[in-house]
């Protein structure tokens, strides 16, 4: 399917922008008239039968899971293959769900060493970047601060529809404000927000094309440095953190890791990155592997086989 061009920020929404959004809206609407736990497990049952297969996302899924895990059988691919479009769904429904969500993150057991020093920092005015990637319910974290009343800010990918964006926009800041789009007008807005002594949530694993190459799973994966970045500049503490599910399906541990030591931007983002990678391994079912994280080593890849 071709990549919609990226357009202006102020640009009027487009007839199909308006129909996605109205498709979007009332699936929502009919998702959350059911009681929190059903309205969750039913989006994680649509995105695994319904919503993965109809955008061919098991087939990015398999080919990413095949190259960094090799040594899996062909049943534990399957099995993943279910467990991220569950995953997926939950995850969607949860950050669509505001208070109910807010109250679930609430009751999250804190795991990990770190928290003591998150705490500690916004109660000295230091700044913090908490970083996590696209696993397990990812606002987990903001959403269980918030609930201690603290205000975890955020950047966040804008969808190019504008009328998902503003009510993305207006779902994620339940959780914690304020909150950024990426790009030039949010990086200005991030950087006011840490140099106040603020605290904020970024995520380390998008393919970013302007990316330093690291390393995700022994393979080059193009990174952001700019959390490294910011915390270097406006020493921000920067910590690991990942909502991890529990088998339950709905409730959660808030994982807390240990501060990343400031060194080089590179050294710290591949220490993020590494961090993650070993959650992933761990719980290989609640990363969401339908990206196209190593996007570059693909193309690679597949011209390599093309002769």
């Amino acid at each position: 399917m071709a990549r919609r061009k990226p357009r202006d920020e102020d640009a009027p929404p487009t007839l199909r922008d308006r129909l996605a959004y109205g498709i979007l809206a009332t699936l929502l609407a009919g998702l959350l008239l059911l009681p929190y736990r059903s309205r969750v497990r039913l989006g994680g049952w649509l995105s695994a039968r319904v919503g993965s297969p109809l955008f061919r996302i098991p087939a990015l899924i398999r080919q990413n899971l095949t190259r960094s895990l090799p040594d899996l059988s062909e049943h534990e691919i399957g099995r993943l293959v279910h467990e991220v479009s569950d995953n997926t769904g939950r995850t969607m429904v949860e950050l669509a769900s505001g208070r109910d969500f807010l109250a679930q993150a609430a009751k999250a057991r804190v795991t990990g060493a770190g928290l003591d020093a998150v705490l500690a920092a916004h109660a000295a005015g230091r700044p913090v970047i908490l970083v996590s990637g696209h696993f397990g319910s990812y606002d987990v974290p903001r959403a269980h601060l918030a609930s201690r009343g603290i205000q975890v800010g955020g950047i966040y990918q804008p969808p190019l529809n504008p009328l998902i964006h503003d009510r993305y926009r207006r779902l994620i800041s339940v959780f914690g404000s304020p909150v950024f789009p990426r790009g030039r007008r949010g990086t200005g807005g991030l950087v006011k927000h840490l140099k106040s002594g603020g605290m904020a949530g970024m995520l380390v694993d998008w393919h970013l094309k302007q990316g330093a190459e690291l390393r995700f799973f022994g393979r080059p994966a193009l990174t952001a440095l700019s959390a490294a970045e910011l915390a270097l500049k406006y020493d921000c503490l920067v910590v690991p953190v990942y909502g991890l599910r529990r088998e339950d399906g709905l409730s959660f541990d808030l994982v807390v890791e240990d501060p990343i030591p400031h060194t080089t931007p590179e050294a710290m983002t591949q220490a993020l990155n590494d961090s993650l990678e070993a959650m992933v391994r761990r719980h290989p079912g609640q990363w969401f592997w339908g990206q196209r994280r190593w996007k570059s080593d693909d193309q690679r890849l597949a011209r390599e086989a093309a002769g």
